[in-house]
């Protein structure tokens, strides 16, 4: 019982002393914001078209027809219940007003 503990201890201070010799830091050289700034400025008109035309779009429809859906039940279930439960369809119609508002503020707040 001793031999076992005592070799799995090794075993784990040998793997810590791998891990630590192994290990290396990484250092930033130079001006990161800077780079990363400048990347921003050169692709920012590409960026732009591409999530005014695609992104927003694609979202806008997905929430649409989830809306739509959310709606349709909440309807069967006021047919069955009785009751109207208008917190899901009113969330996601706010998400969609959201989203389909979100290409004329978005670029000035970023």
């Amino acid at each position: 019982m001793k031999k076992k503990t005592m070799r799995i201890l090794l075993c784990v201070m040998m793997m810590a002393v791998v891990v630590t010799v192994s290990a290396v830091p990484a250092f930033a050289a130079g001006d990161v914001a800077g780079a990363i700034e400048n990347t921003w400025n050169t692709a920012q008109s590409q960026i732009k078209t591409v999530v005014n035309n695609v992104v927003f779009p694609v979202i806008d429809m997905i929430l649409a027809i989830l809306f739509f859906v959310k709606l349709g039940t909440a309807y069967f279930d006021y047919r069955k219940h009785g009751q109207f439960e208008f917190s899901a369809p009113a969330i996601l119609f706010a998400c969609l007003i959201f989203t389909l508002t979100a290409p004329l503020y978005i670029w000035s707040i970023l």
